[in-house]
């Protein structure tokens, strides 16, 4: 019943919208290149899974996803471990990554196509860009906060450097790369459509911006909504990876 309840108590404000929509399209006069009907919407997005666009635009889109989230999560690991763990590192490191931070996204784009063209190889280091901070602050927030006098049982025991990472370190931190991960794949998505919609001739991005030159709303709002779905799984499915890589977490939850 609470899960029910949680469910219904999320669709108020989806159902309330789509009812100012409806009454807005079929009563208002709001013309339809600014605001589409639902049944247009419905018959366009009918339409552009039938002839395989939208697939294919999805598919190239999360292609650059992965490939950038998985070079972003190994970098923002290591170097937020590394940092951790040696006070030396978080000095040299620290300063230039802090600055680094600051720069919007959308600021890296110029100069990186200036670099890269409007080929794969931009797309794909706008997402590093954007994802490795969230993973690589977490990181290092969770190597961090390890309790000192778990670490200095290790150095009595003279445990190499590489089994305190593994078995002091890394579980403590645990949670903290999760919540990192998480964030960096939410992160790497929203880069992606933005590389797409500035410099692209592909990805569901480009198909908003060619749309939008064209005045078709209803593919806005379609990639728009399609956008937001994909984003929600992605972070379900990674949920449920980290619940069954981490079973004590979760039993360590309901505990709690």
């Amino acid at each position: 019943m609470k899960k029910i309840k949680t469910v219904l108590l999320g669709l108020i404000i989806p159902v309330l919208v789509i009812i100012f929509w409806w009454y807005a399209t079929n009563y208002g006069n709001t013309p339809e290149s600014i605001l589409p009907k639902i049944s247009t919407v419905g018959k366009t997005i009918a339409s552009m899974w039938t002839t395989g666009i939208l697939q294919e635009d999805l598919l190239i889109s999360l292609q650059r996803v992965i490939e950038g989230y998985l070079i972003s999560a190994v970098l923002g690991i290591v170097l937020g471990a590394i940092m951790g763990m040696s006070e030396t590192a978080r000095k040299i490191f620290q300063p230039t990554v802090t600055t680094i931070r600051q720069i919007p996204i959308m600021a890296w784009i110029p100069l990186l196509i200036l670099w890269c063209g409007i080929g794969e190889a931009s797309k794909i280091v706008i997402i590093v860009i954007a994802s490795f901070f969230p993973i690589m602050v977490n990181t290092l927030s969770g190597i961090s906060q390890t309790p000192l006098e778990y670490v200095e049982v290790a150095k009595l025991y003279k445990i190499s450097k590489w089994k305190t990472f593994i078995r002091v370190y890394l579980p403590h931190a645990l949670p903290h790369i999760q919540t990192g991960l998480k964030l960096g794949l939410g992160v790497s998505w929203m880069a992606v459509v933005a590389a797409e919609l500035i410099a692209s001739t592909s990805g569901i991005g480009y198909r908003m911006s060619y749309a939008r030159t064209m005045m078709q709303s209803d593919v806005v709002i379609i990639c728009m909504i399609v956008i937001g779905i994909i984003g929600i799984l992605m972070d379900k499915l990674l949920t449920i990876i980290f619940t069954a890589l981490t079973p004590w977490e979760r039993k360590r939850r309901e505990r709690a």
